[in-house]
């Protein structure tokens, strides 16, 4: 979507590629121009799709005993719910970055991924998706999620593990599609790429449980705040200097503030590129 929201998101059903709302051509087969009956466009076909370039295949690396041993680290913190560490042992980080990066991927650290962006560190991650459990408990499960700002997915596909559905929105194109490249090999059911102006949000999918962003904004975009469900919750770095906070929805109108801890990420800019 456009900053003036006059064009909309792209959606994209994984693993499949992204076609616009009113049909286009995937893979050599032409999509149905008719939308499904939850009104979001879904993609079809990307038959014979390759893994991800981001793989790496010769870099000698053990990723399950490094992801164990990352895991571990942050365990021994105390800070993280159980079901937040299993997501991240889950998912191989190695795997959204350059090869010549693969070797650092299991430390605690961000690393660039380009535009100049970075694939968060996994202790951040952990604390935006640990306050949103533990802020919805005692429910089972993160509902539906919109995740702002994809990056190269690592995010999103740790979130997908612990929600029923992810939303995932990407202003800058080739981010979105590095995200789709390197999400191909894992095949993640519940994850939908969409590339899109995260200040608007996502309409289409709303109303959410959970909004987590991975920019900074002087101020919450009200169209996040009119897309969260009553009763769920928004995580997100605000202010400057910068704080990350919970904010929960009584009503309409109605938040609850909560300050989590101090923060440094990229900030939150509008429209596509």
């Amino acid at each position: 979507m456009s900053a003036g929201g006059k064009t909309a998101p792209r959606f994209v059903h994984w693993p499949a590629r992204a076609v616009a709302q009113t049909g286009g051509t995937v893979a050599g087969r032409v999509a149905s121009p008719s939308p499904p009956a939850d009104g979001v466009a879904r993609a079809r076909g990307a038959a014979g799709a390759g893994p991800s370039r981001c793989v790496p295949h010769s870099s000698g690396l053990d990723s399950e005993a490094a992801r164990r041993g990352m895991v571990d680290k942050l365990r021994q913190t105390g800070l993280f719910d159980e079901r937040v560490l299993q997501a991240l042992q889950d998912v191989p980080r190695h795997h959204f970055v350059e090869p010549a990066l693969a070797a650092q991927a299991y430390l605690d650290n961000a690393l660039p991924i380009g535009f100049e962006q970075t694939i968060s560190k996994p202790s951040v991650v952990a604390r935006g998706l640990d306050a949103a459990l533990k802020a919805l408990a005692p429910r089972p499960n993160l509902g539906k999620v919109l995740d702002i700002g994809t990056g190269c997915g690592y995010a999103a596909a740790v979130a997908a593990r612990l929600a029923v559905e992810v939303y995932s929105i990407e202003r800058i194109r080739a981010l979105h599609e590095l995200a789709r490249n390197n999400l191909r090999a894992l095949r993640v059911p519940n994850l939908r790429l969409i590339f899109g102006d995260g200040m608007l949000g996502c309409a289409a999918g709303a109303p959410y449980d959970v909004i987590l962003s991975a920019a900074a904004a002087p101020a919450v975009p009200q169209a996040w705040l009119d897309q969260l469900a009553v009763g769920g919750v928004l995580i997100a770095p605000i202010g400057q200097p910068q704080q990350l906070s919970l904010y929960r929805k009584r009503a309409g109108t109605k938040f609850d503030v909560q300050p989590l801890e101090g923060a440094r990420f990229v900030p939150l800019k509008s429209g596509l590129t």
